[in-house]
């Protein structure tokens, strides 16, 4: 294990790594080092303009896998940023090869991680005053809802462009608390349909998974995503996995819903994300 400098910010990797084209793009102010995706990313700031940088290629403390297999996915993944541009998302900037590793370049967006594990693992997550999720779950049922809103808008269009989510969990949500703004900030892993579950476990948290997506072979589609979905209502609503009504903020009629959208059997579920947010947007207004 090595400790690494550049300008504000020290971090760790298991062995010396070249970052010093890092320096084209701006000072580094912040370091996001905790990720298991093999990734490392920075804040970065030029002429008062902040950026976001996402960079595969050097061994983080957190990673046991192979670099070549992260850059790979972050190759992939800047189609999907192409692609499904979309006002709930981060922006993509650039992206190239850098060294022995790629980088892509995004818009900043002044938001904090729902799921920040690093500064807050659970339970503390859950019950630190400090904590973003904590703090987000202290909003109004309308500020909730308006988050979600962006969640299931951007679902809702992926489902329309033919691309289903993959490791959509709150880990991939940013909320900006000053301006009451959700953004989505990781789709790497997503993929264009038809998509079948060649892993058996797919990536991504328990806690938002569907059965179809701890099964070998099975499809994952739509109605894969409205499982998704109801999992991060009751997440963001409600009790998490305890998905009781008792647990619950937001009425009886969206409880059905999202109760209907975590069915186990996919017959039991709404078939599409447009079904489901068409059903929830009805009670919601």
């Amino acid at each position: 294990m090595i400790e690494v400098q550049i300008d504000d910010v020290i971090f760790k990797l298991q062995e010396e790594h070249d970052f010093g084209w890092l320096a084209s793009l701006g000072r580094v102010f912040q370091v996001f080092d905790q990720q298991d995706s093999g990734n490392i990313s920075f804040g970065v700031e030029k002429n008062a303009e902040k950026l976001f940088v996402k960079y595969a290629g050097a061994k983080a403390i957190t990673f046991s896998g192979d670099p070549q297999d992260a850059i790979h996915h972050l190759k992939n993944a800047m189609q999907m940023y192409t692609a499904l541009s979309h006002p709930s998302l981060i922006q993509l900037v650039d992206h190239f090869e850098v060294g022995s590793g790629y980088a892509a370049v995004f818009e900043w967006f002044d938001g904090e991680s729902l799921h920040p594990h690093w500064a807050f693992p659970p339970p503390e997550k859950y019950n630190h005053p400090q904590s973003p999720f904590y703090r987000f779950k202290k909003l109004s049922v309308a500020q909730r809802l308006d988050a979600l809103e962006r969640i299931f808008s951007f679902h809702a269009y992926i489902e329309k462009n033919n691309f289903v989510a993959i490791d959509f969990y709150d880990g991939s949500l940013l909320y900006n608390f000053s301006k009451n703004e959700m953004k989505i900030c990781d789709i790497d892993l997503y993929q264009r349909r038809p998509y079948f579950n060649t892993m058996g476990r797919l990536w991504g948290s328990s806690r938002f998974m569907s059965p179809e997506e701890f099964t070998l072979d099975a499809e994952i589609d739509g109605c894969t995503n409205v499982f998704n979905m109801g999992a991060t209502a009751f997440a963001l609503l409600g009790g998490e996995r305890d998905r009781s009504f008792e647990r619950w903020d937001a009425g009886e009629e969206l409880f059905k819903i999202a109760l209907k959208a975590v069915e186990p059997s996919r017959e039991n579920r709404y078939g599409s994300v447009s079904a489901f947010k068409l059903a929830w947007d009805s009670a919601v207004k």
